[in-house]
């Protein structure tokens, strides 16, 4: 698979069925290899093994239903309470991101009223801070570590 601008990790992959599977640490068993998952498991490492992220508060393939529609947010990341602290929204590093990715994942906050809004296709990593009071969102120049959330 492609590098990606995240740190390289000794990722677990295999083979199941002749199609490739990359082990989820979050989720604890292998999923089907694509280019958005191949992200994703780099930058779930990277939030856990370089900013401090704790595992046991993050889930992926989170649903919900928005409008009626059933969804899924690539990451979420829980407060302690298990309101939602931060969302975040992957693409493969094929796929430009766009305004597009920042609707999708501002609907799902919508529902989850997140703090933290992230977009990344493993090349370029986009981080905002919600400004709920004032109606807006702050970019942040890096992704925060945990401590700081």
């Amino acid at each position: 698979m492609l590098l990606l601008n995240l740190p390289a990790f000794d990722i677990k992959t295999d083979r199941r069925e002749g199609k490739p599977v990359v082990f989820d640490t979050i989720r604890k068993r292998y999923v089907p290899l694509t280019p958005e998952e191949w992200v994703r498991q780099h930058f779930v490492h990277f939030l856990i093994a370089y900013k401090e992220y704790p595992l046991g508060l993050m889930a992926n393939e989170v649903a919900l239903i928005l409008n009626g529609t059933r969804k899924r947010c690539d990451t979420v990341l829980y407060k302690p309470d298990l309101s939602a602290r931060m969302i975040m929204e992957y693409k493969s590093p094929y796929t430009e991101i766009t305004q597009a990715v920042f609707n999708q994942i501002t609907r799902y906050n919508l529902k989850l009223k997140a703090d933290y809004l992230v977009v990344s296709n493993g090349m370029q990593h986009y981080c905002c801070r919600m400004d709920y009071d004032n109606q807006r969102y702050v970019s942040l120049e890096d992704i925060p570590d945990y401590r700081s959330l």
